[in-house]
Formats: structure tokens, C-alpha cells, sequence
């Protein structure tokens, strides 16, 4: 890639040509008609690619048109200077902070939600007065495709491009010098990432995801639980950064839980759930993934429910696997595909023990207990967010700040806080010439009792 392009692209912004609001919202409205359009082409890539049911592939465009909604609406009062307090020593003076576009930016999108991850972030990107560099997955290749010939077509050269290619041509991409760097997908990836964003210094945001517990105590309505988790696990065919990983599961619920998830898997996706339209496909690499785990789970008769394998399609029916301990090899890592360990525990005090023992996950669920016990969970864990009784739709809040902590995740985004990850926050102070009291310069005379006095 020529240095060249990125320059093309950062100088709208060194030119002040995209700290108009009237430029950022023709970007944003430029979004908008790409979508309402394209609607029909975008359900399709995203079944190619994944037999994405259309209902969830709807999902990626109204995420996408909700944030733009609220860009749109509040775009005006995230642009305005936000006044500072100037303190007494120092008045008179004003001071204020305004948010300013960073530059370039580089996008690097994932393909389990190819179209939505990638243009989403583009979204605050525009919003905040940026250029932008896309790089969608390859493991996605008929949304790629889709993504690179809509951004041509509606976008000019020197306001977004789209650059396709594989993990060796994202690694040359790197190697150009970007204003900040936005990464969704695996903590491997997002490592090499962190590395070559450092040779320039370059800020990065890094959503990833992680072994997401689901707690589930006394006081659960388990007809609704079993329900909301049964969806969770096998939307997108459990391929979603905020699905439940594993179930931590009060004893005396247990029987009952299993009951009900049985119920409503076969409710969702027939008898034969692997077979289903109802269900996405596996990608290469996790269905291979998945396979092994239920292979291995087969032989240590640790299926609860489920197992079975549809080749073809690159299917796996939604599988309950018995697990006696965190220790067991399956919670080694991010399962990622639809395997849904349980583990029973005595007390939600046991539940804490396990997860305060492993990586910050990108979301922590409960379901039931009681108002002190959610509160413990909010204060003795730590997480990019917390959901109590039901999974994943928290991400369906543009203005509730999405993003992870430590192995899950740097930086958060959605609404004002994906505003703010594509701006700087410059500090800015503007005194007068006309009082300049000699007590700041030497030699110094003043009493430091009196200091004292003035900033308190």
C-alpha cells in the first residue's frame, strides 16, 4: 500500500475540511443510503458467507441504523467545547476541552459479524471527524467483497477505501504509519496488532471477548433463563464475542435448567437443530474447533444434550456438555461455537470464586439471586459489562459504552463513547494580558501558607 493514500486521507483532515458538522453528518447520511439501498445485497453476502438466517442478518442493519440514529441526534453536543473550571490562582481564565479528528484511522474487521463490526465503528469514526481505512475479513469474503464495492460507490477515494486481503497483507497494512487503530477478533490477532501499532506509538482499540459466565441462582424464573440462554449460545451459531461461554448453575436448579434448555432447542431448531435454516454455519477454522470438543466430550460421556454434526453444512447442534471443574481442558479457552458447558456450584459465593480465578471476560451474567447478591457481583468482579437476567442485548444500547478489559478488550465504543475513542480531547486555556501578578516569578518572596490558602 502507498504511503501516499493514507496521506490523501489524512490531509482532509489536516486541512479542516471533516471538522464541519455539516461534513460529518453528510458522511453519516452517505451511511444511511448505503444501507437503505443495499439491504437485500447485505442479507445475502452475510448468508453466503455464514448461512446467516435473514433475521440475524437484519440484526447487523438495524444495529447499524440505530447508531447512526444517535449520531445523528446528539452529534451537534458532542462537537460542542466543554467548559473547565478555572481555579482562583489562576483567574482570570477560561478553559475548555474540545474534541478534535484524529487523522487516518484504520478499521480491521472480524467475520463473525462482518458487515455490522466493520461499518459500525465507522460510524463514530465519520461521526468524529475522521478519514478511514477498512479492512474487512477475508473470512468473510462475499461481505468483504460487498463492503469494498458499496464504500467505492458511495464514498469518495479520499474519505473512506477499502482494502481486501489476508493476515499477511493486514500485516503490511500495519506497517503504515494511522492516527488510531480499531481492531475487533481473537487476542492472538489483537497481540500482533498491539506490536506493530507500537512502532509509530499509534493508540489502538481492541474489542475481543472471552470465557463469559453465566450465573444461575435461586430466585431464576427457569422457564425464561433456560430461554434467553438457549438463544444466547446458539445465535449466530455461538459465534459472538458476548455469548455465554459456561454456566455456573446452583445444584438444586440444575436438573431443571438442563430440562428446559433441551425444550427449547428443539423449539427453536426442530429435532434435528444441525439441519435447521434457522441456524448459521460454522466457520472453517471453529468448526473444526468444535468438532474436536464434542468428539472428546463423546468420549468421556460428558454430553448432556446434543453432539450432532452436520459435515456438510458445517452445522453442530446446540450441545450441553457435563463439566465437574474450571480445570476441565474444554474451559481452557473461548469456546466460541455452540458447546455449552455446565458447571454446578453450592453458593454464588462459589460462582465468584471461579470467575475471580480467571481472564476478565467481556460480560458477566446472572440470572435470579437476589439485589445484594448483584450488587457483589458488580463489586468483587471485573468485566466489560454486567447483565442481569438475560444475555447479550446489552450491546443493543448505542449509548451504554461497549467494550472490554484486560484480555477482553482496550478501549470501549458505541454512541458517545465511540465519539470520543476516534477523538482527541484537547485542553485548551485563554488567560488575559491585563493582570500578571509577580508572585510566579523569581525570586520568589511569596509565604507558602498563603499558596496553601489559595487552592483550597
Amino acid at each position: 500500500m502507498e504511503e501516499f493514500k493514507i496521506n490523501d486521507l489524512r490531509n482532509q483532515v489536516r486541512e479542516g475540511h471533516t471538522r464541519p458538522q455539516s461534513w460529518r453528518r453528510t458522511q453519516l447520511n452517505r451511511i444511511k443510503k448505503l444501507l437503505e439501498e443495499n439491504e437485500e445485497q447485505i442479507i445475502k453476502a452475510l448468508a453466503e458467507d455464514l448461512q446467516k438466517p435473514s433475521t440475524e442478518a437484519l440484526f447487523e442493519i438495524l444495529a447499524l441504523k440505530q447508531e447512526l440514529q444517535i449520531a445523528n441526534k446528539h452529534l451537534f453536543n458532542w462537537m460542542q467545547p466543554r467548559k473547565i473550571n478555572v481555579p482562583l490562582w489562576l483567574q482570570p481564565g477560561s478553559a475548555s476541552v474540545i474534541a478534535e479528528p484524529l487523522g487516518c484511522v484504520l478499521i480491521i474487521g472480524p467475520w463473525n459479524y462482518p458487515f455490522m463490526l466493520t461499518l459500525q465503528p465507522l460510524i463514530s469514526a465519520l461521526a468524529a471527524g475522521n478519514t478511514a481505512i477498512l479492512k474487512p475479513s477475508e473470512f468473510a469474503p462475499f461481505t468483504s467483497e460487498l463492503i469494498a464495492r458499496l464504500i467505492e460507490k458511495f464514498f469518495p477515494h479520499d474519505v473512506v477505501q477499502v482494502f481486501q486481503g489476508d493476515s499477511n497483507f493486514s500485516a503490511s497494512l500495519l506497517e503504515n504509519e494511522f492516527d488510531h487503530v480499531f481492531f475487533t477478533g481473537g487476542s492472538e490477532i489483537a497481540k500482533k496488532v498491539m506490536r506493530s501499532a507500537s512502532k509509530y506509538l499509534t493508540p489502538v482499540t481492541l474489542e475481543l471477548g472471552g470465557k463469559n459466565p453465566a450465573l444461575v441462582l435461586e430466585g431464576a424464573n427457569i422457564d425464561i433463563t433456560a430461554k434467553r440462554i438457549a438463544w444466547g449460545k446458539s445465535l449466530n451459531s455461538g459465534q459472538t464475542c458476548l455469548a455465554p461461554n459456561h454456566l455456573l448453575v446452583q445444584e438444586e436448579l440444575n436438573e431443571q435448567l438442563i430440562s428446559k434448555l433441551k425444550t427449547n432447542i428443539n423449539s427453536f431448531y426442530g429435532t434435528n437443530p444441525e439441519k435447521s435454516t434457522d441456524l448459521a454455519k460454522l466457520n472453517n477454522r471453529q468448526f473444526g474447533k468444535v468438532v474436536s470438543l464434542i468428539k472428546n466430550a463423546f468420549e468421556e460421556n460428558k454430553i448432556i444434550f446434543g453432539g450432532s454434526i452436520n459435515y456438510s453444512d458445517q452445522k453442530v447442534c446446540p450441545t450441553l456438555i457435563k463439566v465437574e471443574s474450571i480445570d476441565d481442558p474444554i474451559m481452557s479457552e473461548e469456546i466460541f461455537g455452540p458447546i455449552l458447558p455446565i458447571i454446578t456450584i453450592k453458593s454464588l459465593k462459589a460462582g465468584l470464586d471461579i470467575i475471580q480465578k480467571e481472564a476478565k471476560p467481556l460480560a458477566i451474567y446472572m440470572f435470579g439471586g437476589r439485589l445484594e447478591d448483584q450488587q457483589k457481583v458488580v463489586k468483587l468482579t471485573s468485566s466489560g459489562g454486567v447483565c442481569f437476567n438475560d444475555v447479550i442485548i446489552q450491546a443493543g444500547i448505542p449509548e451504554l459504552p461497549f467494550g472490554g478489559v484486560g484480555l477482553s478488550g482496550t478501549g470501549s465504543y458505541h454512541g458517545k463513547a465511540g465519539f470520543e475513542v476516534f477523538s482527541h480531547l484537547k485542553s485548551i486555556l485563554n488567560r488575559p494580558f491585563w493582570l500578571d501578578i509577580n508572585f510566579r516569578y523569581p525570586p520568589y518572596k511569596l509565604d507558602i501558607s498563603f499558596i496553601n490558602k489559595l487552592i483550597k
